[in-house]
């Protein structure tokens, strides 16, 4: 008999900030795998090309368009998805992101970071996993199971330099995925599951310029981790797909209110 505690198979599976370097490989991966991927994102344009490889692979996805932070469309996606597929059963929060005012170069103090962008760094960050949380939840609690996995960091762990809004964001995740786990379990039962995944670094749009020169070495930042890391070397995307395939199964069925880092070594790295 076969074990089907790692099967996903029709795992409708929605992936907030699906259309960036992390959310492209875990949604192509989980299509692979079976799941049914929607990828909600703001670059449709992309979000429809990782659609069209996934239905080339014999996948099975849809894009659909979105704002974290307007409630009203998210709920508009939410409705889209029941439409479509009647349930949804795993829900990861990766939308996310920093701003140049939201961090401190080390030629800057704390006076120069701008109050205003590290508000928009929180906001993106963690009331954009808050608000599909609320709304993706819903249908969850009605069917009386689901798994929502959060997007951590390793600035959750330990107060890194330069990145103070996006470090702080990453800190309320952890704080909140641990609240969630607790509230869903005891106000709706073991079927709802909460946890949340800490990447070591991996190289994004988003941090390539800040981690590698534009000849592709690294910049003094990059060393800087590669020296920080056991296994010497940034992360593949690839390499996060594994736990998320666990925690979104029955394997975990067990799991809540755990961070699951994923990090080369990096945050067991002392000396």
């Amino acid at each position: 008999m076969q074990n089907s505690l790692f099967n996903i198979k029709d795992n409708v599976t929605v992936i907030t900030g699906g259309t960036g370097v992390l959310g492209r490989a875990i949604a192509k991966y989980l299509a692979a795998e079976g799941a049914r991927v929607v990828i909600l994102g703001r670059k449709t344009e992309v979000g429809q090309a990782i659609v069209a490889d996934i239905v080339r692979a014999g996948g099975e996805a849809l894009f659909l368009p979105t704002d974290v932070l307007d409630a009203a469309q998210v709920q508009q996606n939410c409705a889209d998805v029941l439409a479509r597929y009647g349930r949804v059963d795993t829900l990861l929060n990766a939308a996310g992101g920093n701003m140049p005012g939201a961090t401190i170069a080390p030629d800057k103090t704390f006076f120069d970071l701008d109050p205003a962008q590290f508000q928009t760094v929180l906001d993106l960050n963690l009331t954009g996993t808050v608000i599909p949380t609320q709304v993706f939840l819903r249908p969850m609690v009605a069917q009386g199971r689901g798994s929502i996995i959060n997007f951590s960091s390793m600035a959750a762990f330990r107060p890194m330099t330069r990145v103070c809004g996006y470090a702080a964001a990453k800190a309320g995740i952890s704080n909140f995925t641990a609240y969630m786990a607790t509230e869903c379990a005891r106000k709706f039962g073991e079927g709802i599951r909460v946890n949340a995944i800490a990447p070591g670094f991996f190289i994004t749009e988003q941090n390539r310029a800040l981690l590698t020169n534009p000849d592709g070495s690294y910049t003094q930042r990059g060393q800087d981790v590669i020296r920080q890391t056991p296994f010497g070397r940034m992360g593949q995307p690839e390499e996060l797909c594994g736990t998320i395939h666990y925690l979104m199964s029955d394997a975990a069925r067990f799991v809540t209110g755990t961070v699951a880092v994923v990090d080369g070594g990096f945050n067991a790295f002392a000396m």
